[in-house]
């Protein structure tokens, strides 16, 4: 399958000036200013298929809101090359946004007074869309979104998961074949968080759109992606399945232990002295234990507390892909990625 987006030795700089102090700072400066070079991509390479949903993640000031500005035609990189599609997002501009819908979390495409359905009728004129597909795409935004019921409100009128409803829409009423996602769930509730959700899965399946998601709530990655790209300092040190990315930082696992009476993890961590599992110290009934599957089955760990000590319950639970995350950022950091 030929990939849709293909990035290679993806590079921005920004040029810096270093502000002196004072007026005479400031007359210094407009005769030699100090000036350096902020490298914010570095180098980035990637490939994505029809139809993947692709989690691009990262820190604060890690590069990747840059990355999607070149790859929607908003910035000229430095260097490096961007094929979409097989065309050039900055220099095929015109022809270029008409095969791709973007949404950014707190920015609206919507315009603030008018009645949300004169947006998608304005949108409807700009990308010329034909009335058979305008009327289609509105049917399915409605069995999706529910968006009938405040198409005549204001845009300023709408709740924050409505006007990102009606922003998912207005990315997608043209048919676009990629949709970028900068923090689509950002400031939503739990509710609204899972309708967009949803929408997004629903919307990939229905009509094949290829989604790259950028955000700070891993639980839409979770949810919705089965690739992840990590970025930090504008390199990608990582680039595969999710489920690849636990397995890299090791299969940790925690279980969760209530016992009918109340004990000391100190004996707890004597009955387990064979095995590579680590206790939370602890006094009372509830205990919790760490340890890695490739080392030790959570079979033999349970099986060793239940023939010492009558258990109520138990839970088994792999750490959050945000400790994960953590984990990357921290090898990284020591030259380990």
């Amino acid at each position: 399958m030929e990939p849709i987006i293909q990035v290679r030795d993806l590079t921005r700089d920004y040029r810096l000036t270093h502000k002196r102090e004072g007026v005479a700072g400031g007359l210094v400066d407009l005769i030699r200013p100090r000036r350096r070079v902020l490298r914010a991509v570095d180098n980035v390479s990637f490939s994505i298929d029809p139809g993947e949903m692709v989690g691009y993640i990262g820190a604060n000031g890690a590069g990747k809101s840059t990355t999607i500005k070149m790859l929607t035609g908003i910035l000229t990189p430095t260097a490096g090359t961007v094929r979409v599609g097989g065309l050039v997002p900055w220099s095929d501009r015109l022809q270029y946004t008409r095969h791709i819908g973007a949404v950014f979390g707190q920015r609206t495409q919507l315009w603030w007074d008018l009645a949300v359905v004169e947006s998608f009728r304005l949108l409807k004129k700009i990308y010329e869309v034909s009335d058979d597909v305008y009327a289609r795409q509105m049917g399915v935004f409605n069995d999706l979104l529910g968006i009938d019921e405040f198409l005549h409100q204001p845009v300023r009128k709408l709740s924050l998961g409505q006007r990102m409803r009606c922003d998912l829409a207005a990315a997608l009423l043209h048919q676009p074949r990629i949709l970028f996602l900068d923090e689509p769930t950002i400031g939503l509730d739990v509710v609204a968080k899972e309708n967009v959700r949803v929408f997004l899965r629903e919307i990939r399946d229905l009509q094949g759109v290829t989604v790259i998601l950028t955000t700070h709530d891993l639980g839409d990655i979770e949810q919705l992606c089965r690739r992840v790209i990590i970025i930090d300092k504008g390199k990608v040190h990582f680039d595969g399945d999710l489920e690849d990315l636990r397995v890299r930082v090791g299969r940790r696992v925690r279980l969760s232990l209530e016992l009918r009476e109340g004990i000391s993890s100190d004996r707890l961590v004597g009955l387990t002295a064979g095995l590579p599992v680590s206790w939370e110290a602890n006094e009372g009934k509830l205990h919790l234990a760490e340890f890695r599957r490739e080392e030790v089955s959570g079979a033999d760990v349970i099986k060793a507390v239940v023939n010492a000590f009558p258990v109520s319950d138990l839970h088994l639970a792999e750490p959050a892909i945000e400790e994960i995350v953590r984990d990357i950022y921290r090898a990284s950091g020591k030259g380990q990625a």
